[in-house]
């Protein structure tokens, strides 16, 4: 398994995060050694807090019913008992404007359902991640997505928004993403407003790390000819 303690330390310190990077694998089996999740979050987004802060766990489905709008970006079905829930939360929130019924359809979700989701701090994780992601500010998350272009991964255009969660799957399919996260999202992981995500393949992600130091070196570099030709030819 790759060495994750030192790309986590190189990830902080490079984009100067004040909280831990966070592995999220999906496995066809509870892993051995690692305890499932005790308690009851109101999201699956929570669970990035709590691994963020320290904790490495596994999930089960189960432990996601109580968002249905995760549940279903997880590919977990929920009960009969429960099922009614994802239609109500949609409804509600086509009700106040907040989503269009149509753009239901283009929800990112996992490609198949996973037995278990292991959650850890990135240089805790006992397997090796499907996904990264790196909560920072926009500033800092930049250069992690040029090392990325320049590590030679697929970065995908644009912002994604809500829901936050999808990022993970949009991240297997189609590479390297940036999420402005949703209210919900910020609510549950507390992101401040002068933050956003960054997820990343963890198959991709050494490879990203290794880019970090020349992306920094040079956005140094032409900040201060940025800098030059703003006084040379502002007018202002």
């Amino acid at each position: 398994m790759t060495a994750w303690a030192p790309i986590e330390q190189t990830l902080t310190s490079a984009l100067n995060l004040s909280r831990r990077p966070v592995a999220v694998s999906f496995l066809d089996t509870p892993p051995a050694g690692v305890p499932a999740f005790a308690g009851s979050e109101p999201s699956g987004c929570s669970f990035w807090r709590v691994a963020a802060a320290g904790r490495t766990f596994y999930t089960v489905a189960s432990d996601h019913y109580n968002c249905p709008i995760g549940a279903h970006t997880h590919a977990f079905t929920l009960p009969a008992s429960r099922a009614p829930e994802l239609e109500q939360t949609l409804g509600l929130m086509a009700r106040i404007g907040y989503v269009r019924m149509e753009e239901v359809p283009g929800i990112a979700v996992l490609p198949k359902t996973p037995a278990a989701v292991v959650y850890a701090p990135l240089g805790d994780t006992p397997v090796d991640p499907d996904v990264v992601l790196v909560a920072g500010r926009p500033g800092r998350l930049m250069l992690l997505l040029e090392a990325a272009g320049r590590a030679g991964v697929a970065t995908q255009p644009g912002l994604l928004g809500r829901p936050t969660c999808m990022a993970l799957p949009a991240a297997l399919a189609g590479g390297a993403v940036a999420s402005a996260g949703c209210i919900g999202n910020r609510i549950y992981t507390d992101l401040g407003d002068d933050e956003l995500y960054v997820a990343v393949p963890g198959r991709d992600v050494a490879r990203v790390a290794d880019e970090l130091a020349t992306i920094i070196a040079a956005n140094d570099t032409l900040a201060g000819y940025h800098r030059d030709r703003r006084r040379a030819l502002a007018t202002e």
